[in-house]
């Protein structure tokens, strides 16, 4: 499969989610929304790609990657085909003081993943969903907002509203349980990330809020927390328009991935971390 067609699978899947959000299939948004928790670190065209092309897919790698750790791509298995950035190392100085040059990217190239699904042989015991109950990713959420400077209290006077943010600093309905707290925190956090800056000024009252239970949802889906039917009823994205719901789907990965990052300390196996370079 050529860069055109690749690029057309990805066209392709855009129309197809505005058009399922436009009959009022949320349950397809909430689809991508999953996989953008699985692929936090893959661009929101890889994402868009593997789900199109193998929803179901878990952790992707190249054909040699997986041969590294131990296991093999089935034969007859069908690969799945997103972008690889090509990267050209930055030259280093002469005094050799930068120990890890930067890296550019010069374009992108077709590339072949497989999923683990489609591989046998050694057991990878990182494959798989992050375990842990709502208190311990909650408080992993409290320690990441903090660390961003961010001020946290709580008030029984915002109610009824659960959580409020108000640039720097969230406040939150007191005696939340824990699941609804690491739920409410990741959707004040999303603001905090996205809604702050002079892009509030282009965004609607509806945006921002979808956009943020957006991102609270890929957020408590990749740590293994249900957040129950309620973001699906509620999520639907710009009535359908594909420009703008790109757009915010980026947005929403931007955000989202950047949580988990500071969250989940790399538990995943490291070598599966990133397909965009397809390692093989």
């Amino acid at each position: 499969m050529n860069s055109q067609q690749i690029a057309e699978l990805t066209t392709k899947a855009v129309e197809e989610l505005a058009t399922a959000l436009e009959a009022g299939r949320s349950e397809t948004l909430t689809q991508y929304l999953a996989a953008i928790g699985r692929f936090h670190k893959y661009s929101l065209h890889n994402v868009m790609l593997i789900v199109l092309q193998k929803p179901e897919a878990t952790h992707v790698a190249g054909f040699h990657t997986w041969h590294k750790l131990g296991r093999h791509v089935r034969k007859g298995e069908k690969g799945i085909n997103i972008f690889a950035p090509i990267l050209r190392r930055k030259r280093e100085p002469e005094n050799g003081t930068q120990e890890n040059p930067e890296e550019s990217v010069l374009g992108y190239r077709p590339c072949t993943v497989f999923d683990v699904s489609q591989t046998d042989g050694k057991p990878l015991p990182s494959i798989g969903r992050v375990q842990g109950d709502a208190r311990h990713y909650g408080e992993k959420l409290v320690a990441y907002t903090l660390s961003l400077g961010i001020r946290l209290e709580y008030s029984p006077a915002i109610a009824p509203a659960r959580g409020i943010s108000e640039g720097g600093r969230i406040t939150l309905l007191p005696e939340l349980d824990s699941a609804e707290h690491a739920a409410v925190l990741a959707h004040e956090l999303a603001h905090e990330i996205l809604h702050h800056q002079p892009r509030r000024a282009a965004t609607s009252k509806t945006i921002r809020e979808t956009e943020a239970e957006a991102v609270a949802h890929v957020v408590c889906q990749a740590v293994g927390l249900s957040t129950g039917t309620a973001c699906a009823d509620y999520i639907q994205l710009h009535r359908g328009d594909a420009k703008l719901l790109f757009e915010s789907l980026n947005y929403i990965r931007l955000a989202a991935g950047r949580i988990l990052e500071g969250i989940l300390e790399n538990k995943l196996n490291p070598d599966l971390s990133d397909a965009s370079r397809c390692l093989g």
